[in-house]
């Protein structure tokens, strides 16, 4: 037994012996780890991929041309929100020019339409006048027919003044929807985002549509013509009738009064009006001075801006005179200033006696008749924009 462990004891000690020389030749066969450098110093060349990147600015900046900033490279085509905006409006004034040719043409129709009735009265009243003037019979029944076709003719023209009343309201029609456009235009400016050239394109369409306008209320002011000049006609030309019904009936002549009075018939007249009046040689035949009714005008009206709103005054003031002067007659003088070279001179009348146009438009619509209104114009030299005074005698 003894032998036995002290035979074990010697297996440990020889195993103990190889562990230990094999974990000391285990260590001395392991790779020692090594620390990599803080700086290396090196003759080598730095990599292209670094020295493109740190050495790349500053550089030389490039030629600019000038086809580069005022060519065709800048102006390259853009679509913008005003160019968008630009292209709708015109298209709606294209729509809106197209309507104006129509009412133009309707307008011409009618005129000859009118022209052709007109005709057939004269022609009817001719007959009857040239009997009586070479003598004929009471109650000849010859004239009573044609008496009788006369005041079909003339109730045919006011069947005209009804169309032309309608045709009337549609070119108004046309002028609000004119005068939107012009708003349109003007307020597409203060649209951000737009190039140049959409101004320049804006510039062009507000032109466009201001000449769209002239064109209408020059429309507006032929229509109103022939409105009152036939009106005036029809009213007349009824109470003729009533005179030649009765020589007819007593087979005798009597005389008639025609009363046609263009709308845009304007005599200058030469008011004081605030200082002394325009001298020169276009007023050395000007008649004197005519006194107005009083020192004040009933109504003043400074077109002073595109849009004034003046019928409410104007019908208030027109109302409340005629139920004090039931009998009432009215003048409309433009008054336009007298200050500056002879153009702006004539610009500033002319646009004085298109606004008292405007003004005897309304008028007429409100039921006045144009027999009650005497127009007129004159310079002022206090004026600073043209006015339309409105007087009452």
């Amino acid at each position: 037994m003894m032998k036995k462990q002290i035979a074990f004891i010697k297996l440990l000690s020889i195993a103990g012996v190889g562990l230990a020389s094999m974990t000391t030749s285990a260590l001395a066969q392991a790779p020692t780890p090594v620390s990599k450098p803080s700086l290396v110093i090196s003759s080598q060349p730095v990599p292209y991929a670094i020295t493109q990147n740190v050495y790349r600015y500053p550089t030389a900046a490039p030629d600019i041309t000038r086809e580069q900033v005022a060519g065709a490279e800048y102006y390259t085509p853009s679509e913008t929100m005003v160019s968008r905006k630009i292209e709708e409006v015109r298209n709606d004034l294209k729509n809106l020019q197209a309507e104006v040719t129509i009412l133009s043409q309707k307008l011409v129709g009618l005129q000859g339409d009118g022209k052709a009735k007109a005709s057939d009265y004269y022609a009817s009243v001719a007959t009857i006048s040239t009997q009586l003037q070479t003598g004929t019979t009471p109650g000849n029944p010859r004239l009573v027919q044609r008496m009788a076709q006369a005041q079909d003719n003339l109730e045919a023209l006011a069947v005209n003044i009804t169309d032309l009343n309608e045709l009337a309201i549609e070119v108004a029609n046309v002028a609000s929807m004119g005068a939107f456009l012009l708003e349109a235009a003007r307020a597409t400016y203060g649209i951000s985002g737009a190039v140049e050239e959409d101004h320049v394109k804006l510039a062009q369409l507000e032109d466009q549509v201001n000449n769209t306008l002239v064109v209408i209320e020059r429309l507006q002011n032929n229509v109103n013509d022939d409105i009152t000049r036939t009106a005036a006609y029809l009213t007349s030309e009824r109470a003729n009738l009533r005179t030649m019904s009765l020589a007819i009936a007593n087979g005798d002549l009597y005389g008639k009064s025609l009363s046609s009075r263009p709308f845009s018939n304007v005599q200058l007249v030469s008011h004081r009006l605030g200082g002394n009046n325009l001298t020169g040689s276009n007023h050395a035949a000007a008649p004197a001075p005519k006194q107005l009714s009083g020192p004040r005008p009933l109504v003043k009206i400074k077109f002073d801006k595109s849009d004034v709103s003046y019928e409410q005054p104007v019908y208030l003031a027109v109302s409340q005179a005629l139920e004090t002067y039931p009998d009432a007659q009215f003048e409309l003088v433009a008054v336009y200033p007298s200050e500056g070279n002879a153009a702006q001179v004539a610009i500033e009348s002319t646009r004085s006696r298109r606004s008292a146009e405007k003004v005897l438009r309304t008028l007429t619509q409100m039921g006045l008749t144009l027999d009650r209104i005497d127009l007129s114009h004159t310079p002022s030299d206090t004026a600073q924009t043209s006015e339309v005074h409105l007087f009452i005698r």
